[in-house]
């Protein structure tokens, strides 16, 4: 039995929260389907994981607020990585064509692109936001009162920390790894070259392991307010979501695809890690 103070406080904050996703994903695939360009979905994706924090925080219901540090440790976390990534992406992607991987869905849908595109690419990442941001909402929704847990606050202390440290280090990954590539492409020179300098001589997917780490690290924080091994069980299902998201659906696996017979590609596959970052293997350029 998941025990848990406030029952209804926490399904009225996930009602909440996944009413405003609903809103802020249609009025996306509107603008989407103005622009012919739904890879908009991935400009909107940080975007969206600001507003569950903004609801979550806003819709608290009657429980009280023993837990203030966390809670507002974990929103800020998420706005800074939302607002950054989302800046960068906007800059990045608004005025260029559509991203391949939704050219080539729009091409094989065919004359049911519109409602597909509407369920299986803006109300299926709508679905996915609310499960990754889980732990952000149940923090907010099932805090724990320390004053009356007092012999916790040592524990807690130490986990705050290493959750700190964990989300700190996927920042500055997906961070410098997304200023490193831009800056890459910057130069015509580089132009069909295969990047494998700075944080990309250790991960292939600096961007990615980062996200994950961050995730992780959002998880670590709220298990600071969890109510048992279940509640804890439960708030791991958003960072494990984003991380087998990113590895084998539409992250390392299918970005890899496009490189398949790019004979530097294969040469920086042989010789760097393709997710947790380790030292580049002998013999690498």
């Amino acid at each position: 039995m998941i025990v848990m103070e406030n029952f209804s406080d926490t399904s009225n904050s996930f009602l909440y929260c996944g009413l405003a996703v609903w809103i802020f994903q249609t009025l996306l695939y509107i603008v989407a389907l103005v622009k012919r360009k739904n890879d908009l979905a991935d400009i909107g994706w940080p975007f969206g994981f600001v507003i569950v924090g903004i609801v979550a925080c806003i819709w608290r219901g009657t429980t009280p607020d023993p837990d203030w540090s966390s809670q507002y440790t974990i929103l800020a976390f998420v706005s800074l990585w939302g607002l950054r990534l989302g800046t960068y992406l906007f800059t990045r992607n608004w005025s260029k064509p559509e991203d391949w991987r939704y050219a080539k869905w729009r091409e094989e849908w065919g004359r049911n692109v519109y409602w597909r595109s509407y369920l299986q690419v803006f109300l299926l990442q709508g679905i996915l936001m609310l499960i990754i941001a889980s732990p952000v909402v149940l923090v907010f929704a099932s805090p724990i009162d320390f004053q009356e847990h007092h012999y916790m606050r040592w524990s807690v202390s130490v986990l705050f920390a290493v959750s700190v440290v964990l989300w700190l280090l996927g920042f500055f990954f997906e961070a410098v790894g997304d200023y490193q590539l831009a800056q890459f492409k910057k130069d015509p020179a580089n132009k069909g070259k295969v990047m494998r300098y700075g944080v990309w001589q250790y991960t292939r997917h600096p961007n990615y392991f980062g996200e994950a780490s961050m995730w992780w690290g959002i998880f670590l924080l709220s298990c600071v307010s969890a109510h048992g091994v279940i509640d804890i069980l439960l708030r791991a299902i958003g960072p494990a979501t984003i991380t087998f998201l990113l590895l084998r659906v539409s992250g390392v696996t299918m970005l890899e695809s496009k490189y398949k017979g790019n004979k530097e590609y294969e040469d920086y596959q042989k010789r760097t890690s393709a997710f947790i970052p380790l030292p580049t293997k002998k013999g690498a350029v």
